[in-house]
């Protein structure tokens, strides 16, 4: 879910191609997710191969990475490892919703409610570790990196980004601004025409960049104020103050107050875990030592994989990777030219 912090966030539309030459952080299993849900057919069922392995993810890592690639944006891909403690009862509300989906989506695809079916089917994601694999091997394929966090995923790339060892952090949700990342890319894996939940209406979905300078500066408030802003409206750690929304919480902490005040004042006993949270988001578990190790995206490799163990159209997977295998060889010949 993340932390919904959006109303009180300033961004900036970016295209694509602004972020040419630059490394971005992506959160995998925000990505990932992105993709499960979204690649799917009339009737809510995700693509699979032959074995009835899902491939969504696949189709989508592999196809968007390409345009990334072809641009000259230089991704890599964060893992997440253990989960905090604070997080079990985040994973298992998560599960129980799943399921609840999924009863419900296999109930609207027998009454040919394809519409709901489709629906419920995109509330009923569920990543599995076969999943992260089959991803990890195609992204070895096409020469980008990933790093194995040993905790939350959005931490680990929040810290690279203010390490100077990319960019920017990228992903959906604005947690990486808890973190302090300096830089959230969003939209990045998911930019184009996108559905509406619930209506018949379509919406342009385009790249943003949030600076968590600019966050601080308009808002007026200190990065410890923010995680204070988040703790109030909910974590993935954490619950929230009900009907507390952003805005609220901004204004209550611009006043000088702190959780202890704000809970006394509303008359409710303060969650236990709150200053755990806050201490996790200012000094989270991450690797600092790691490889970043772009390669050129080896054409056949991905063609092998793609086609003869996922069922891929070889004709699609092959002109898609020598688009990217040519403008990588530009690229270089022309920056071998100023040498």
């Amino acid at each position: 879910m993340g932390v919904q912090l959006g109303e009180i966030v300033p961004r900036q539309e970016l295209n694509l191609e602004s972020l040419s030459g630059l490394s971005v952080a992506i959160d995998a299993f925000n990505a990932l997710y992105q993709f499960l849900s979204i690649i799917r057919g009339p009737d809510g069922s995700p693509l699979k191969n032959r074995k009835g392995e899902v491939t969504s993810h696949l189709s989508g890592l592999f196809f968007r990475c390409c345009n990334l690639l072809k641009i000259g944006i230089k991704p890599v891909f964060v893992l997440d490892g253990e989960p905090p403690r604070l997080k079990k009862a985040e994973i298992a509300r998560r599960r129980v919703s799943r399921a609840e989906a999924r009863g419900k989506y296999e109930d609207a695809l027998s009454r040919g409610e394809l519409e709901k079916a489709r629906k419920f089917a995109q509330a009923s994601t569920t990543l599995e570790d076969y999943m992260v694999e089959t991803s990890v091997r195609l992204l070895d394929a096409m020469g980008i990196p990933v790093v194995q966090a040993p905790s939350e995923g959005e931490a680990q790339a929040a810290y690279m980004a203010k390490s100077n060892k990319v960019w920017a952090a990228a992903s959906q949700d604005y947690d990486s601004l808890l973190f302090g990342a300096p830089r959230l890319v969003r939209n990045v894996a998911i930019t184009g025409r996108r559905k509406l939940p619930n209506k018949s209406a379509y919406v342009e979905v385009k790249p943003e960049l949030v600076v968590l300078e600019d966050v601080l500066n308009q808002n007026g408030i200190s990065q410890d104020q923010l995680i204070t802003i988040g703790l109030l409206i909910g974590t993935d750690f954490t619950p929230g103050l009900k009907g507390l929304g952003p805005k609220t919480a901004l204004k209550l902490v611009k006043q000088g107050k702190s959780l202890d005040d704000i809970y006394m004042e509303r008359g409710i006993e303060k969650p236990p875990g709150l200053e755990e949270a806050r201490s996790f988001f200012q000094k989270p578990s991450v690797l600092e030592e790691f490889d970043l190790d772009w390669r050129p995206l080896d054409v056949e490799a991905c063609v092998i994989y793609l086609r003869d163990e996922h069922d891929f159209s070889e004709d699609r997977v092959r002109k898609a990777a020598e688009e990217v295998a040519m403008a990588q060889r530009n690229r270089k010949d022309s920056l071998s030219k100023w040498l």
